[in-house]
């Protein structure tokens, strides 16, 4: 056992700021007294902290507050949103998205550029999405924001950073961080979206969220956190077989879910989401019939995910959202029938509040999550205000 002697000074004093903000972020405002007795740390030390937390632009005091009915009015401290923000991105099949993001969650930006990238070239696709990234943050820094960070999403299974394979993308084996010229977290699109829908919709904090695209994929939370599998490549929802002898699959499989539920086979002949929705609103047969037969597939597929993950909830998110009252009813009696015959209740079955942007919104929320967990490593926090994203760090807080 290593005693605290051993500990050296910045890495205790990092320790403690994240031990300062994560109060902050999980209760406050609080004041510099509750502080030191929610932490157990001096109120000297909680004094100095605060005093680099608030020089940072990570907190800000507001209003006196009276800690108990006989102390005296202390100033309180909270997560401040005015200077520090982080930034969101995410790689679809059909667009590009950014958005930026406050300490305190709120969403101060959003950009969406539809672009077809399939079969593309991950240079150009990456341009692109660094052309999009820059002018979010120039216009964050023009309204006193300073980025401190940034995460991606991209539609397929991320080990230790590499894209292993976005086979609608037709990237195999693709470092994105290294070609994209840009500090930055890289991580499947449906864990981020299934984060996004905890950090920014009402989920509890154990479900399943389903990311319908024009892949199909899941994210499975677990206590608040994503379950993310050995490798890192769990949720691959979309070739689940429901058919073991339907059509053929662009994984190589046959009968896949993605092949029934997909955005591509949900649209048939519709030209965009919303000429399916016009569609399905207004009776359309075919549209109704697709949509019906999405949703006893998706039933089977969930059966299944139920059965080996028992979910407390189910959520569906991605182009489900705006499909939810069609598809709700095929999918619920679909899994009340196969869970029935083992006599299992199905879980609850809500739509995404997060719809299209809970991937790009638990991108920037990660970089949050990254913040207050560890203050000191994000060196912009300790910086004058940059010119962009990419600008080299610190040497991090005093």
């Amino acid at each position: 056992m290593i005693s605290s002697t051993g500990v050296r000074h910045d890495s205790m004093r990092a320790r403690n700021l994240a031990v300062v903000l994560g109060e902050l972020h999980r209760g406050g405002p609080l004041t510099r007294a509750a502080l030191a007795e929610l932490t157990g740390l001096t109120k000297t030390t909680v004094s100095t902290l605060v005093a680099d937390l608030l020089e940072s632009g990570v907190a800000v005091e507001s209003g006196a507050v009276r800690d108990g009915e006989r102390g005296r009015p202390g100033v309180a401290v909270s997560l401040s949103g005015h200077r520090v923000a982080t930034l969101g991105l995410e790689i679809n099949v059909d667009y590009l998205a950014v958005c930026v993001v406050d300490l305190t969650r709120a969403v101060r930006l959003r950009r969406t550029l539809p672009v077809d990238n399939r079969n593309s070239r991950p240079d150009d696709t990456l341009r692109r999405l660094r052309e999009l990234a820059d002018a979010a943050t120039s216009e964050a820094e023009r309204s006193g924001l300073r980025i401190a960070g940034a995460a991606l999403a991209v539609p397929g299974p991320v080990q230790d950073g590499l894209l292993c394979n976005a086979p609608h993308l037709g990237w195999r084996d693709v470092r994105v961080s290294d070609l994209l010229d840009l500090p930055l977290a890289v991580e499947n699109e449906a864990n981020l979206a299934a984060l996004g829908e905890l950090w920014f919709g009402s989920a509890e904090p154990d479900f399943l969220y389903v990311s319908g695209e024009i892949g199909i994929g899941a994210g499975l939370v677990v206590d608040g956190s994503v379950f993310r599998g050995t490798h890192g490549l769990a949720g691959e929802l979309g070739h689940v077989v429901v058919t073991p002898d339907g059509p053929a699959c662009r994984c190589g499989g046959r009968g896949c879910l993605e092949v029934y539920a997909g955005q591509d086979a949900l649209l048939g002949g519709a030209a965009s989401m919303a000429d399916l929705v016009a569609l399905l609103e207004a009776g359309d047969r075919t549209a109704l019939a697709g949509c019906a037969e999405a949703g006893r597939a998706l039933g089977l597929a969930l059966t299944s995910a139920v059965h080996l993950l028992d979910p407390g909830m189910i959520v569906l998110g991605g182009v489900y959202a705006p499909l939810f009252p069609w598809l709700e009813g095929d999918v619920r009696a679909t899994l009340s029938a196969r869970l029935g015959q083992m006599r299992r209740v199905p879980p609850p079955l809500a739509v995404s509040e997060t719809g299209a942007d809970a991937a790009v919104l638990g991108a920037a929320g990660l970089v949050i999550q990254q913040i207050i967990a560890d203050p000191a490593r994000a060196p912009r926090l300790w910086s004058e205000p940059s010119s962009g994203p990419s600008s080299g760090p610190s040497s991090g807080p005093r």
